[in-house]
């Protein structure tokens, strides 16, 4: 199997930087949010995209065929 050195250095680091925070996600998502906020950059929240499930549920306008 091919190995990406690229790939590898980024699963290295992240396994380093999970470790020093003893693998807690609060404490790994309030760090980021800390680096975020000293980096000054503003950040664009996207709204979250809903699918539409139409085709999976008729509406009472759309007939709906006999089951054979």
């Amino acid at each position: 199997m091919y190995k990406d050195e690229i790939i590898e250095e980024i699963h290295k680091y992240r396994e380093e930087y999970a470790s020093s925070l003893n693998y807690d996600l609060n404490a790994i998502f309030n760090d980021l949010r800390k680096k975020q906020i000293a980096h000054g950059r503003k950040v664009v929240k996207l709204p979250i995209k809903r699918w539409s499930n139409k085709s999976l549920h008729p509406t009472q306008t759309e007939s709906v065929p006999p089951l054979a």
